[in-house]
């Protein structure tokens, strides 16, 4: 009997309808836009709440997630698995290189006290971006002994937020990072089978991460940051979605400050507070 309900969940097939429907209401809920050639993809990731659920047809799964038990209890996991969650350690090397360079010195000739760098990765994904941006800031910090950093990182993802805490990845996952970096910064499981790697205890203490949905009217954080990182996140989203994206970030971005986007994104000719100083990196006016 249970191997018969498995195989009708395995088995079932995501109608025009069932698709038209979520994809509308995720649309909404979360500013992704999935065209009709994602409907094989989200017949795929959302059979796992099929089976979680003990769901056997994807109209069934619709009709719950538009229930008000569904408002209250499905949505947020329904967010998990549909959301794309792509990212490395120092993806965009340029960027790094400018915070290096361009923006670190800035800061420091333009603060000569209180020298605290506030800087948010807003689609931190598993945790890659803001280790790297820590990484970086802390090797500048080295330098400059009284310079010191927070970071913020948000996702819409609650698991994948839950694995950033953690910062456990997969040794290949820092194949690319310099081996002097990776004996500083990353410790290697003591189970040798397991071939994991974790973030020092003293970047991971420099993280602080919550739940952020960009299609929230206004972004529930406490800070207004130096830097901003929102890389790879813009090109879900239509333009309209992404313009309101920015302008709200832009809220959070003190005068000066930078916002680093992802090199396929462009937001030229946005009404937005910012100039441009390099294809993908911008400054608060």
């Amino acid at each position: 009997m249970v191997d018969s309900a498995l195989n009708q969940i395995f088995n079932a097939k995501m109608t025009n309808n069932d698709f038209n429907r979520l994809s509308d209401f995720i649309f909404k809920q979360s500013g992704i836009k999935l065209p009709y050639v994602k409907k094989i993809m989200l017949q795929s990731r959302l059979q796992k709440r099929l089976r979680e659920l003990k769901i056997s047809s994807y109209k069934e799964y619709a009709d719950y997630v538009f229930s008000d038990d569904g408002q209250k209890n499905e949505i947020i996991h329904m967010l998990d698995v549909v959301s794309t969650n792509k990212t490395d350690f120092f993806r965009e090397p340029v960027h790094f290189d400018f915070l290096t360079n361009e923006v670190l010195p800035a800061y420091i000739e333009k603060n000569s006290v209180n020298r605290n760098l506030k800087v948010w990765s807003a689609g931190c994904s598993s945790g890659e971006e803001p280790y790297t941006i820590a990484i970086t800031l802390n090797e500048f910090k080295k330098k400059n002994i009284d310079f010191d950093f927070s970071i913020t990182g948000t996702d819409i993802s609650l698991q994948i937020l839950q694995k950033a805490v953690l910062a456990v990845y997969k040794e290949e996952r820092i194949a690319n990072v310099p081996l002097e970096i990776k004996k500083k910064y990353f410790l290697r499981s003591k189970d040798k089978e397991k071939k994991t790697v974790r973030v020092v205890k003293i970047l991971r203490d420099k993280v602080n991460y919550q739940r952020l949905n960009f299609m929230d009217n206004t972004y529930n954080i406490a800070d207004v940051f130096d830097v901003i990182f929102c890389r790879n996140v813009l090109i879900y989203f239509n333009r309209e979605t992404q313009e309101q994206v920015i302008s709200k970030l832009c809220n959070k971005l003190k005068v000066g400050g930078c916002l680093f986007i992802g090199h396929s994104e462009s937001i030229l000719g946005m009404n937005l507070p910012l100039e441009q100083i390099k294809p993908t990196i911008f400054r608060r006016i």
